[in-house]
Order: structure tokens, then C-alpha cells, then sequence
């Protein structure tokens, strides 16, 4: 069979792979469902991303770095401008179909888990949620041996001739490395000095805002969605994304902006 457009995609694969659980199917199941596929492709892409950026980052390879950056942002975009579409679904017609999803939330995303582990974010509760399915509990725990963002940064500084310290890990919950003064020292001088990974250090920061911009937008979502109900999975809901917010994954970076 010769390659087409069709088969190259898996398309009729992929459009057999809405299975709402409503009983009569209500119509905005659908887009429920699309929506959150969507999202799990774009955690595909991103994670994609960032298994390149991070050798890169450690061999001190800036544009090819600064590409990747670009290409992460335009992605986090999108998934910003996504979350229009599901506030078309109002309370009424997302509660229709809610209670058939049982106990199954987003929550459960074992890759926005990596995704947040790869940001330096931790979490033992992350892992205890799976602990009826080992082997996605094992992908959380294998990536939490892999190097953070901030530490391949470090590397990438530091093969620049810079003496800055790599963070321990040190914290169980949050971000699992504590600020450096030392470090916020150096990167003032490299802000201010080499203009090549001062502008790296801003696709960074651009980064760390827009997750915490699609926090806040998800966030905002659910309040208007479920108000302060539970989340469906059993976790607090609005509530818990909440405590999510304001928690930026590059602290040394923003704390730096005082002294310039």
C-alpha cells in the first residue's frame, strides 16, 4: 500500500478514539474529550522538546536551544488559546455528561506530571496517585532521576566558564531547588554582559510565565465550570489548582530583575 495522507496519520485510528461514557451520548462530551486529547498530544510534543533542549543546553549548543525555546512557547500558546474553546461548554452542559466520568480527572496526566518534574516540580502524592498502575508510577519516578531544566541551564552556564553552582535537591514538595544568591550574582553580570544567553535566559522566563499563565487561565476555567466542587478524580478541585499558581520553576531568574 503506498503511503497517503490517511495512513501516514493513522486518521482512522485516531477518530475511533473518542469513546464518550454519557448514556444518551451528550453532544458536548465530545469536545470534552477532543479538547483533553489535544492537550495530551501537545504534553507529547513539549516532553518531545525537552529530551532535545536539555543535551543541548549541556552543550552549550545557545541557538539550537534558543529554536527549541521558541517552538515551546508557540505550543504553550496554543494550549493557552484552547481553553476558549472549552469555556463555549457552559456549567449546565459540562455537569450533563459529568458524572458518568466517575472517578477519572486531569489530574491523573502522568505526562503533565513529567512535564512538571522536568520543570524541577515534586510531589510524592504525584506518585502515589498510580499506584494501581506501576509502570506509569515507574515513568514518573525514572524521569525524576533525569536532569531539571534549571540543572542543564546550570551545565550550559558552567561550560561557558561561569561558576555557577548546580542546586542540591533538596525539597520533597515544590520546586526541589532552593534560589542562590551566589548564582543570582553571576547571572546579573551575564544579563548585563553576553547578550547571546541573556536572551535565553528570557525564553525561560518567558517559559515559567506561561505556565503559570496557563494555570491561572485553567484554573479560572474550572472555577466557572464546577464553582468549588470536588474534582472529579477526588482531589480539591479549583481549590487545589489555586495553591498551583504564583509558583514560578526559574526563581533566580525573576528575583534578579531588582537589581538591574
Amino acid at each position: 500500500m503506498s503511503l497517503t495522507y490517511t495512513n501516514y496519520l493513522n486518521i482512522d485510528k485516531l477518530l475511533e478514539l473518542q469513546e464518550p461514557q454519557s448514556d444518551p451520548v451528550e453532544h458536548d462530551e465530545m469536545l470534552f474529550i477532543i479538547i483533553h486529547q489535544s492537550y495530551e498530544l501537545w504534553f507529547k510534543q513539549i516532553l518531545h522538546e525537552f529530551d532535545k533542549l536539555r543535551p543541548d543546553l549541556e552543550k552549550a549548543n545557545t541557538w539550537a536551544a534558543a529554536k527549541t525555546m521558541r517552538r515551546i512557547l508557540t505550543i504553550l500558546k496554543t494550549m493557552v488559546s484552547q481553553i476558549d474553546i472549552l469555556e463555549t461548554m457552559t456549567p449546565l452542559e459540562f455537569n450533563s455528561f459529568r458524572g458518568f466520568l466517575q472517578q477519572a480527572s486531569g489530574f491523573q496526566s502522568v505526562q503533565f506530571r513529567e512535564m512538571e518534574i522536568i520543570c524541577g516540580m515534586r510531589s510524592p502524592h504525584i506518585i502515589k496517585v498510580h499506584n494501581d498502575q506501576p509502570d506509569l508510577q515507574q515513568q514518573l519516578i525514572d524521569r525524576e532521576k533525569e536532569a531539571t531544566l534549571w540543572e542543564s541551564f546550570c551545565t550550559y552556564l558552567q561550560n561557558y566558564g561561569y561558576d555557577i553552582e548546580t542546586p542540591e535537591r533538596v525539597n520533597e514538595h515544590g520546586l526541589v531547588h532552593e534560589p542562590s544568591s551566589k548564582n543570582q550574582e553571576i547571572l546579573v553580570d551575564i544579563m548585563q554582559q553576553e547578550p547571546e544567553i541573556a536572551l535565553l535566559c528570557e525564553l525561560l522566563v518567558d517559559y515559567d510565565e506561561g505556565l503559570q499563565e496557563w494555570r491561572y487561565r485553567h484554573v479560572k476555567m474550572v472555577e466557572r465550570t464546577i464553582g468549588t466542587k470536588k474534582g472529579t478524580g477526588g482531589s480539591d478541585g479549583a481549590a487545589y489548582l489555586r495553591k498551583t499558581l504564583n509558583n514560578p520553576i526559574f526563581p533566580d531568574l525573576w528575583e534578579i530583575r531588582t537589581q538591574f
